[in-house]
């Protein structure tokens, strides 16, 4: 079957970078068993990535290289800030296992979005964090092969979005409800 629109596409790849010598150095890779899974044409891959596997099919290899402004952007000094210190606390404390120079923070944007940043430097007052993607500034080069091209089907749905919402057992949420979920659904998956 071809990709196209609304697909469930499976695929294996592998990602390169330049190293500092120039040459293609592997950055990450789907292990086995485990493709990268997402929808065709619903915004969940890099827009240039995508188009780079249009009318492809199942078994066919690709090449795809994307210059950093079709990937994720340059670097950009602007977005290393200093926030307060007290964002990161509990209880007066800095968590040292969690908030360190090279850590991976989850936090929320003024639109209530999740965003991840990595902790620079930790501060007496404030702690430095770089909110540039990590591939900021890189051309990528991505090889691989299409594994799987179908229509999603309602477990693919379920499997994808880690179930309906509703709490029911048929969605593997885990509450068997009739209504005991409290949201109105009757029986399954509202």
């Amino acid at each position: 079957m071809k990709i196209s629109e609304n697909m469930l596409v499976s695929l294996e790849y592998k990602l390169y970078v330049k190293n500092e010598e120039g040459t293609l150095e592997l950055m990450e890779e789907t292990e086995q068993g485990q493709p990268l899974r997402f929808f065709y044409g619903m915004g969940m891959m890099l827009p240039k990535f995508e188009e780079g596997l249009a009318d492809l099919n199942e078994n066919d290899t690709f090449e795809i290289s994307l210059a950093c402004a079709d990937a994720y952007g340059e670097y950009d000094e602007a977005n290393i800030v200093d926030l307060p210190r007290e964002i990161f606390e509990i209880d007066g404390k800095i968590d040292e296992k969690g908030v360190y120079p090279g850590a991976i923070v989850p936090l929320i944007d003024s639109e209530g979005q999740r965003i991840n940043a990595e902790v620079v430097e930790v501060k007496p007052t404030v702690v430095t964090v770089d909110f540039n993607h990590p591939l900021a500034g890189e051309d990528l080069h991505f090889t691989g092969k299409v594994l799987e091209v179908h229509e999603p089907t309602e477990e693919d749905l379920r499997a994808m979005s880690g179930g309906c919402g509703c709490g029911c057992d048929s969605c593997g949420s885990g509450c068997d409800c009739g209504d005991s979920c409290g949201d109105g659904c009757e029986g399954g998956c509202c």
